[in-house]
C-alpha cells in the first residue's frame, strides 16, 4: 500500500471521536480521507449511505470478510462493522491521510497487518461522564446503552496496556484533545500538504 500514513482513531462511543475528527476533517481539508466503513446496523436519521457507512447485508459483508476483503470487522449490539481494503486503498490514492475508525477489536486486527498506521485512542474522562453524553444524545435504548457503556469499560481497560496505542487522548476538554490529536499528525499532515 502506498500513500501517507493512515490513523487508526479508537475509543469508546460518546468518548468524541467523530466531534474531534469532523473538526479535523474542516480545520484540514483535502488532507484526511475517511475510510467508509461497512455495517449490517439500519441508518440513524442524517446518515447517508456512501458518506457515513456502506449499510449492507450480513449476507453480503460475510462472504466479503470470507473472500478476504475486510482489514478488519466486529460484532457488536448485534450488528457487524468492517472495513474494506477497498475503503482504504480509495482514501491512500487520493494521497490523503486515510483515517480509521474502529473499536478496539478492529485495532487488534489491524496490528496483525502490514497497514503501519498512527493509533490514537480516545478516552473519556470517566464512565460517568460517558454515560451522561450518551444518555444525553437519546439515540439508545436502555439496552443498547448498557452494552455500549459495557463496551467502554473494557475499551477503556485495554486502552491502558502497553504498546497498543501511539497515544492515548483523554477527552476532558475538547480544546486540549483537539491539540493532542493535531500534535500527533502534524508530520504527516505537513508531508500531504507538501505533495499538493
Amino acid at each position: 500500500m502506498s500513500g501517507p500514513r493512515p490513523v487508526v482513531l479508537s475509543g469508546p462511543s460518546g468518548a468524541g471521536k467523530s466531534t474531534l475528527l469532523k473538526r479535523l476533517m474542516k480545520d484540514h481539508e483535502g488532507v484526511f480521507g475517511f475510510s467508509v466503513s461497512h455495517t449490517t446496523r439500519n441508518p440513524r436519521p442524517g446518515e447517508e449511505d456512501g458518506k457515513d457507512y456502506h449499510f449492507t447485508t450480513r449476507e453480503a459483508m460475510q462472504e466479503g470478510i470470507d473472500n478476504g476483503e475486510f482489514i478488519e470487522n466486529a460484532e457488536f449490539s448485534g450488528n457487524m462493522y468492517g472495513t474494506s481494503k477497498a475503503a482504504v486503498e480509495d482514501v491512500r490514492a487520493k494521497n490523503l491521510i486515510c483515517i480509521l475508525d474502529v473499536d478496539i477489536q478492529g485495532v487488534k486486527r489491524i496490528k496483525e497487518t502490514d497497514l503501519n498506521p498512527i493509533y490514537i485512542s480516545i478516552q473519556p474522562p470517566s464512565m460517568e461522564i460517558l454515560e451522561k453524553r450518551l444518555r444525553d444524545r437519546q439515540t439508545e435504548t436502555e439496552e443498547s446503552l448498557q452494552k455500549r457503556l459495557e463496551a467502554a469499560r473494557i475499551d477503556m481497560e485495554l486502552s491502558k496496556e502497553a504498546g497498543v496505542f501511539d497515544i492515548v487522548i483523554v477527552n476532558d476538554d475538547l480544546e486540549k484533545a483537539y491539540e493532542e490529536l493535531k500534535e500527533i499528525l502534524n508530520e504527516e499532515i505537513k508531508k500531504v500538504q507538501e505533495a499538493k
